[in-house]
């Protein structure tokens, strides 16, 4: 028995699986979300750990009598990726809430720090841009801002983490403070060719390397759950293993078996996290997109590029919250297919600035090319179309700029089940668009990474196994019927930058 817990930005979910890796039960606890100011979002680190808890408790509920004793259950980690966590190493602790990587208050850190020129020395090292969305400028903002905080590190009392970090250290009961490779490259503190913590970026944003977690692979036995815990989740098991961890968009590229290059892997939820499969080899990602560790496992490290877009699924639920256009995503598709075409409109939503690759945060969100003959199933449709031709953007400057040929995309989110919109992700990027029966990709890549680090699967064909096509959907349109629409998709996109 398995239990996969997947970490998110808005909720904790625990999934029990079996050893045949089969779904037994899935539970999911939401936490509150802190906004102190405009632009700052916050997480309470100990309510995310009791709902863990909680989340954990309640899905061994579906375990058999007798099932989960003498040692047969093991623990997975997947989390949301650049959210900080600080605690006090002797108290277990936290010294404030967690910095969520939503949060802004780390953008004159990184402004000061491309002002110094540091922007080339973070890429080649990290492979990331200088950005608060990384974790590195938000643990420079509490040891400078927390009372009492810089002191506390200085002397070695403070520990540094993302949110896998945080949930090892409480499951074993503060034996072990380690994470994985995938979480360490979002950071902007870790060095992606060495596989370790670098001491230039480390100084560069004033962090004490005694701060940080031992790096792992994602395929690591981690440590085990301390017995307290066990007592607390009404466990009988004496020894439980905490065994694979990677970050969220990670554990999606491992749980769609992303593990060739040129394979892909789109999660379509409130925003979108778009990564290639590039190879075992490190390579500089193409402007406005970032290199990070793929995944680590069978003693090899493959890398990935990535862009996060930052309103797909979200601009869906703004058409029925905010102008009632709809009553939910059920309606999308019937609605954008009532009509023809898009009739020229195009909805860029840049509601938070535009992600990758364009990476503007000054812009604001517009819907243009309206008539006195468009409707609102035109805008509806527009802001449906929005969602392919983000993602077609981040994949075709991956694959066109950095030569890499594209096999497939692999998809997965609830926008998936939208036949219209996976067509045109596929007529948009001329490959197979591929959605699985895999509905919690991050979970189940955690899962994967738990069966490498047992032993029970040894290559990655063996894991390829667990995985079944739900749908393919394959090209109906040629790239020149798709032009027109697409260059009027840019033509919209560069008016904002």
């Amino acid at each position: 028995m398995i239990i996969s817990i997947d970490q998110s930005t808005s909720a904790t979910k625990a999934l029990l699986f079996d050893d045949n890796c089969k779904l037994l039960k899935q539970v999911g606890v939401p936490h509150k979300q802190h906004y102190p100011q405009p632009g700052w979002v916050e997480h309470d680190a100990e309510e995310i750990w009791q709902n863990t808890i909680t989340a954990m408790k309640e899905a061994l509920c579906a375990l058999p009598e007798g099932e989960g004793m003498g040692g047969s259950l093991s623990v997975a980690i997947t989390n949301q990726r650049e959210t900080v966590v600080v605690w006090n190493r002797e108290t277990g602790k936290p010294v404030c809430n967690a910095v969520v990587w939503q949060c802004m208050r780390g953008q004159q850190i990184c402004d000061d720090l491309k002002a110094k020129g540091y922007g080339d020395m973070v890429k080649e090292k990290s492979g990331l841009l200088i950005d608060p969305y990384f974790a590195g400028s938000g643990a420079k903002w509490i040891l400078d801002n927390v009372d009492g905080a810089r002191a506390l590190a200085e002397e070695g009392k403070l520990c540094f983490g993302t949110i896998d970090s945080w949930l090892v250290y409480k499951l074993t009961g503060g034996k072990v403070h380690a994470t994985d490779y995938t979480n360490a490259s979002r950071t902007m503190l870790f060095n992606v060719h060495t596989l370790d913590w670098d001491d230039e970026l480390l100084d560069m944003l004033t962090v004490p390397r005694s701060m940080m977690p031992e790096a792992l692979p994602c395929d690591a036995v981690y440590g085990e759950v301390c017995e307290e815990v066990l007592a607390q989740l009404g466990c009988k098991a004496t020894i439980v293993k905490i065994a694979g961890i990677l970050g969220d968009s990670h554990g999606a590229l491992s749980g769609q078996m992303c593990f060739a290059e040129g394979f892909g892997k789109a999660t379509y939820g409130t925003g979108s996290s778009v990564m290639v499969n590039i190879g075992e080899n490190c390579a500089p990602a193409p402007d406005g997109l970032v290199t990070s560790v793929g995944f680590s496992a069978l003693g090899k490290t493959f890398y990935a590029f990535e862009g996060n877009i930052h309103c797909t699924g979200a601009t869906l639920n703004w058409l029925r919250d905010q102008l009632q256009l709809i009553n939910g995503p059920q309606e999308v598709e019937a609605m954008a297919t009532s009509v023809p075409d898009n009739g020229g409109v195009y909805f860029v939503p840049a509601f938070s600035g535009l992600g990758a690759p364009w990476w503007n945060a000054d812009a604001k969100a517009c819907i243009s090319g309206m008539t006195f003959a468009s409707t609102k199933a035109h805008v509806v449709r527009a802001a449906l179309e929005s969602i392919a031709y983000q993602v077609t953007d981040l994949i075709k400057t991956m694959t066109e700029k950095a030569g890499i040929n594209l096999k497939e995309v692999r998809v997965d989110g609830g926008p998936t089940k939208n036949k219209f919109l996976m067509q045109m992700q596929s007529d948009l990027l001329q490959v197979p668009v591929v959605r699985s029966e895999v509905e919690d990709a991050s979970a189940f890549g955690a899962l994967v990474m738990n069966r490498f680090a047992l032993g029970v699967w040894k290559t990655f064909d063996e894991a390829q196994k667990a995985w079944t096509a739900l749908e393919a959907t394959t090209p109906v349109h040629t790239p020149e019927d798709m032009a027109p629409a697409y260059a009027g998709w840019q033509k919209a996109v560069q008016s904002l930058l």
